[in-house]
């Protein structure tokens, strides 16, 4: 039988293999966009180590592999961003991402108070679009960020009546 994908908080010691992950899921993304400067490209394992310290980072693990993270913070209005929502190219179009995106939304409202949720995406990300519509993420705004790259913002408010409500009728 083969082992099943979990999903729990990142600790330091998976700083290594979050980082070579969010390498090799970015090649796509920096391939359709012909710009391979971009952030997560580039990012330091110190830049890395100082997010999973400050913020939120879940990773999803297949035994004792990393193949899938996201991360995700909360400012003093109760604005969630999440970002660097990544998942191994082997496990992609299997529901992964949109479990993770569901934990670390679930664990930013428990945890960190969040109120809404906001992250960005190319413009041309057709997946990435796709799966942030489908959890109910909605565009709030575009931004030339370069002659090749328009960066899109979704945004989600969190809905705490209804979720009680249904968690309420269910029992």
């Amino acid at each position: 039988m083969g082992t099943s994908v979990t999903i729990s908080a990142a600790a330091d010691e998976d700083a290594e293999q979050i980082l070579k992950l969010q390498y090799l899921c970015y090649q796509p993304e920096a391939a359709l966009y012909d710009d391979y400067r971009i952030e997560p490209l580039t990012q330091s394992l110190e830049a890395l180590r100082a997010e999973l310290s400050a913020g939120c980072v879940l990773v999803a693990r297949l035994g004792e592999e990393v193949v899938g993270s996201v991360r995700g913070t909360v400012d003093a209005d109760g604005t969630a961003e999440i970002a660097k929502l990544i998942v191994h190219p082997r496990l992609q179009r299997h529901g992964l991402g949109g479990r993770l995106l569901s934990a670390v939304e679930q664990r930013l409202a428990d945890e960190r108070q969040a109120r809404r949720y906001r992250l960005f995406t190319g413009h041309r990300s057709d997946g990435s679009l796709r799966l942030y519509r489908s959890h109910g993420y909605a565009p709030v705004g575009t931004e030339q960020h370069s002659r090749r790259l328009s960066v899109v913002t979704l945004e989600k408010e969190i809905q705490r009546e209804a979720a009680a409500e249904e968690f309420v009728a269910r029992a």
